[in-house]
Formats: C-alpha cells, structure tokens, sequence
C-alpha cells in the first residue's frame, strides 16, 4: 500500500452529528427479483434504471450519502444530476458473479470503475462487497481487500469494505453470526476506511445478545463501522442501528430497509416521498441520537 498517499476522511459521508445516515441502491439481479416478485411481469434494464432513479431522486435529499452501481444508474444519475448536492457519492467498485444458486456467487473489484474518473464525477468513496466462506481460503479475500485500499488512497477515494457471511456453496449449513464476527476478524483491520457489517441475529436478538454481538464487532474492526440492513426486517432495522451505535458502530448504509416496502405499490412516486423517506428520516433520528448524543 502507498503509505505516502494522505487517507481520506469518512467524515465526508457523515452528518455533522458524526453519525453516518448512507442509502444504498446498488442493488443488482437480487432487486430485478424484487420488482419481478411484486410486479408479476420482466424486469427490463430501463426498469431497474427507472426504478433507482425514483429512489435517488426522493430519498438523496435525506441521506449523508447515497451509494450507486454501475450497471443500471452511475452514469444516468450524473448526467441527470438527480443525486441531492447535499449527498456524497459512492461508486460501488465490485462486479457480481451469480451461479446456479446464487444472483452474487462471487465478487471481484470491477475494473470498468476507474477510480480517478469517478472521482471527477463527484464521488467521494468507493465501495466493495467480499463474500466470506469460512471453509474456503482466506488468501484471496485479504488480497482483494488490500488491492483495493491501495487504489482507493491512490485516487484520494474514501474506501468502505463489505464483508457478507455466506454458507458452504453446496448449500450445506452455516452459523451466521459466528461468520459475522469471523469476517470482522480476518478483514476489519486492513486499512479500509470505512466498514460496513452485517446486523447480528438478523436484528431480533435479544438486548444483551445485540449488544454483546455488537460490542466484539467493534472490538475486531479498526476503522469505523456502520451496519447494512439485509437480513432484517425493516420494522425491526431501527432498534438494530441503535443497539449497534450504543456498542461502537457510527450508522448505516442500507437500502432494503427504506426502499423494499414501496416495491409493488402503484403509486410509488408518492410512496417513495412518503413511506420510505419517513422511514429514513427515522434511521436518522435514531443515528443522531446514537452516535452524536
């Protein structure tokens, strides 16, 4: 890694209460899915473009910062200038593989993301998911995870790591919560300025347990971390920020939670401006309250 290159601040992504209130719409053939499920018909490219812009454009104003892809919105969100000035920009760095199985099997750093051009086009940060298999080697992914710390410091890009535990891929059986925690381990303190976790106990834990899951998470991690919202359901997203935030953790970036329940409904223009942005403006209530006291 340059160690002569300046690290960047995370506090560019963050509210002035410090506390981290970041959306995510990089959501790829997982969400093409979620539209299909709902709307009983094929999702097109120009849906799913359609779809992520509806949700920029609504729900950017809110957040400290909104994460895009791209396949289906980067480029059509610049140009439109859709994305609130107040927002910073994440690109999303990695490129999905699916299997049989799987819409994300595999990921590797998507080298069409040219770290110094989106740089020029407003983003401030870089994003990269790493799937976590405790039965396979951890070589690779420590490798990927410093490749990409190295080119974010060289483009003067924030970086965010996103370690997701996975099972074995014949489908066999795995602890979630201990590859939560096993992935903080192995990659939560290779230099990424920025961690984003999984929520322990998909977020109905009990007090204690959350806290306790919480509290080795923020011990393994080096930088700061925020939580993703996959895996919990959206009622339940708002006390797992706060249980979070009172044991280390800085916020969010999460999508799923804010945006899923206006998927199917007909007027989603208006239950985007509605639903979803109450919903968010709650997470940051509860992310200021946490993080910022």
């Amino acid at each position: 890694m340059d160690q002569t290159a300046a690290k960047p601040d995370p506090a560019c992504l963050a509210r002035p209460s410090g506390a981290y209130a970041m959306l995510a719409i990089d959501q790829r053939e997982a969400l093409r899915k979620m539209l299909a499920d709902a709307d009983r018909r094929a999702i097109s490219d120009a849906d799913m473009t359609a779809f992520k812009l509806a949700v920029v454009r609504a729900l950017s104003p809110y957040a400290s910062a909104i994460l895009l892809d791209r396949d289906f919105i980067w480029e059509q969100a610049v140009t439109a200038q859709a994305v609130a000035p107040s927002c910073a920009l994440i690109a999303a760095a990695d490129r999905f593989i699916a299997s049989e199985s799987e819409f994300v099997a595999d990921t590797v750093i998507d080298d069409a993301v040219v770290p110094a051009a989106v740089r020029a086009q407003g983003a401030v940060a870089l994003k990269l998911l790493v799937l976590y298999r405790a039965q396979e080697s951890a070589e690779p992914r420590i490798a990927m995870v410093r490749d990409f710390v190295r080119r974010c410091r060289a483009a003067g890009l924030v970086s965010i790591v996103e370690p997701v535990a996975r099972g074995p891929r014949d489908g066999g059986a795995f602890d979630r919560d201990a590859g939560i925690l096993a992935a903080a381990r192995e990659l939560g303190a290779l230099g990424a300025d920025l961690y984003k976790g999984e929520v322990p106990l998909h977020g109905r834990g009990s007090e204690a347990a959350m806290r306790a899951a919480c509290a080795a998470l923020s011990k393994a991690i080096a930088s700061p971390w925020v939580v993703l919202s996959t895996g919990v359901e959206p009622d339940d997203f708002p006390r797992a920020v706060q249980l979070a935030c009172a044991e280390g953790a800085s916020g969010f970036l999460a999508g799923r939670a804010v945006w899923r329940p206006v998927i199917g409904r007909p007027d989603r223009e208006a239950a985007l401006a509605g639903d979803a942005a109450d919903r968010l403006r709650r997470l940051i209530e509860v992310a200021d309250r946490a993080v910022g006291g």
